[in-house]
């Protein structure tokens, strides 16, 4: 293509990054999602974007779902495109966006494994045998206490949390937004327990490593397995799954799906929406375990 269109990338790109805070992640994700279209466009013989039509787009996801990429993927890869369109078009360099009609293949939807209060007990609840699980301690309890990202978590401050009015200051969710969620007080006794013992030191970052560092989120993803193996978890646990269980057992407690997705800090309820299987799922287990005539609820599960 015309090198026009890799100086329109880089525009779009630079919005993203300048107005809407993408992370070096997402730039990168953007960036390899469009420059595949763009390969595939020079397949074409197309040398500007504007050549582009609805055609082009939904030949181009065919032809990766033949190549067996996943639903979830395409659907993301399109979603990536619609973006880019809508800002070409709104600085006029295209008359109108070819992916805006485009679907991809049903995604089928795959619920999120939890952990139930048991097994949360058993990890949470397990003897400490030094400093470092102390703070692993705190960790998890933070997770599960306020359904924290582990991007969201390892970025906290010591000045984050308020353990007087038992809140904590998010500062760095999804897409720069700031929220503030509740400090449970089995969160806040291991995070004090944390804070007496942790090594006096300058780094203002609420979780440190070893060596005085803020923690990485390689460390707390290891530190989070070992203590599941330790504790004799059958379950493979992830940050992740602390935060599921966090909005399932909350959603389940609560039924106020809008506080679990403000909590959550999602933009879209339908992201949240997928713990109403979950918590469908645990009310039908109920059904079949204790209905005298009871049929199999999966057939329920459906609708």
């Amino acid at each position: 293509m015309h090198p026009q269109a890799d100086a329109q990338i880089e525009h779009f790109l630079e919005h993203l990054s300048v107005m809407d805070g993408a992370s070096s992640h997402t730039l990168h994700a953007y960036q390899r999602d469009l420059s595949a279209l763009q390969h595939f466009a020079d397949e074409l013989g197309l040398q500007v974007w504007c050549e582009l039509e609805v055609v082009h787009i939904r030949r181009y996801s065919a032809q990766r779902y033949q190549q067996q990429v996943t639903a979830r993927t395409i659907q993301r890869e399109l979603s990536v495109f619609r973006s880019f369109f809508k800002h070409l078009l709104k600085n006029a360099w295209i008359s109108h966006n070819p992916a805006k009609t485009v679907r991809a293949p049903k995604v089928s939807r795959q619920l999120p494994r939890v952990l139930d209060v048991d097994q949360l007990s058993v990890l949470l609840d397990a003897q400490l045998d030094d400093v470092l699980e102390m703070r692993d301690r705190a960790m998890f309890e933070l997770f599960y206490s306020s359904g924290l990202r582990l991007s969201e978590l390892v970025l906290l401050d010591i000045v984050d949390v308020d353990c007087d009015e038992s809140v904590v200051r998010v500062r760095h969710g999804k897409g720069a937004k700031e929220r503030w969620v509740p400090l449970g007080s089995k969160a806040k006794a291991a995070i004090m327990q944390w804070l007496a013992v942790r090594p006096n030191l300058e780094a203002a970052a609420l979780f440190t490593s070893k060596q005085g560092k803020r923690i990485s989120q390689r460390s707390v993803q290891a530190r989070l397995s070992r203590a599941g193996r330790k504790s004799g978890l059958a379950e493979h646990v992830h940050p992740h799954m602390l935060r599921h269980s966090f909005a399932s057992h909350l959603l389940e407690g609560s039924k106020d799906i809008r506080a679990v997705q403000e909590l959550l800090g999602h933009s879209d309820i339908n992201t949240t929406q997928i713990y109403t299987h979950l918590d469908f799922q645990h009310l039908a287990a109920v059904y079949d375990a204790a209905h005298p005539r009871a049929k199999s609820s999966k057939k329920l599960i459906k609708g």
